[in-house]
């Protein structure tokens, strides 16, 4: 890959900033907030790119005086703390959560998931978890710092996982290291999903919103989505007009000016 995946993933998913007032829906005893942004770390790569963070995810949850919560989902993932910050807003929160994945719940939008009491799909949804990835810059010691860091955080992600789907160790590692994509009733069989819902489950008509995952080594292709970077398209041939070959000077003539100008610059 040519350029940083996490630069890269954030680059093709750029796209309008939404307020947090503009995710949320309250009306009595249920509220509905909707995750369709990638996650990353503070308000101003929020309002650069386009995403959801901590900042603003956090206070607006504890805000909310509900008894049911409902996260319709359709996010390709994004910072793996900022994820973790908000995963700390809905363990502590009162309100029974439900995730309701409509789209994708990729990357750091699976811990969002697993700190969720339930969590549901549409049929053509797609589940996927990866080891971590991260920018970094400096000599061979900071590397082995980075790489430790990055185990570090795979080690959490895995901890979270078996909890939530009873699967071994192994396994979970496995799929993580492949980038697993599943199918709604593939992540039901793996412990991952609780339910997948039916063809008449009314979705909030919001996910219908393409992502750009070529960053992801083994994405399936977005039906919303139109043709990668690195596909090839056929364009419509046009008719080249006939080369000009017409000497409008003669090389002696070009000789005689650069010498002209070579002399100037003596003087």
């Amino acid at each position: 890959m040519n350029r940083n995946k996490l630069l890269q993933f954030l680059q093709d998913n750029k796209r309008q900033y939404t307020p947090i007032e503009q995710r949320i829906v309250a009306k009595g005893s249920q509220a509905a907030l909707y995750l369709y942004d990638p996650i990353v770390g503070d308000r101003l790569t929020a309002e650069w790119w386009g995403g959801i963070c901590p900042q603003d995810f956090v206070p607006a949850l504890r805000s909310l005086d509900a008894d049911e919560i409902t996260i319709y989902t359709n996010c390709p993932g994004g910072d793996v703390f900022a994820a973790e910050a908000m995963c700390q807003a809905l363990r502590e929160h009162k309100a029974n959560i439900t995730m309701q994945i409509e789209g994708y719940a990729a990357s750091a939008a699976t811990a969002i998931a697993c700190a969720c009491d339930e969590v549901v799909a549409t049929q053509a949804s797609k589940y996927m978890i990866h080891q971590t990835w991260t920018v970094a810059m400096g000599n061979a010691d900071d590397f082995d710092q980075v790489a430790e860091l990055l185990r570090k955080c795979d080690g959490t992600m895995y901890d979270a996982y078996e909890q939530r789907t009873g699967q071994k160790r192994d396994q979970i590692e496995a799929w993580c290291k492949a980038e697993t994509w599943f199918t709604a009733a593939e992540a039901v069989s793996a412990g991952f999903v609780d339910r997948v819902l039916g063809v008449d489950a009314k979705a909030s008509g919001k996910a219908l919103r393409g992502w750009n995952l070529s960053a992801y080594a083994n994405a399936p292709k977005d039906p919303w989505q139109g043709p990668q970077d690195n596909e090839q398209t056929a364009e419509p041939k046009t008719e080249q007009p006939p080369e000009n070959t017409t000497q409008y000077i003669t090389e002696d003539h070009r000789a005689r000016q650069q010498q002209r100008l070579r002399l100037m610059t003596r003087i």
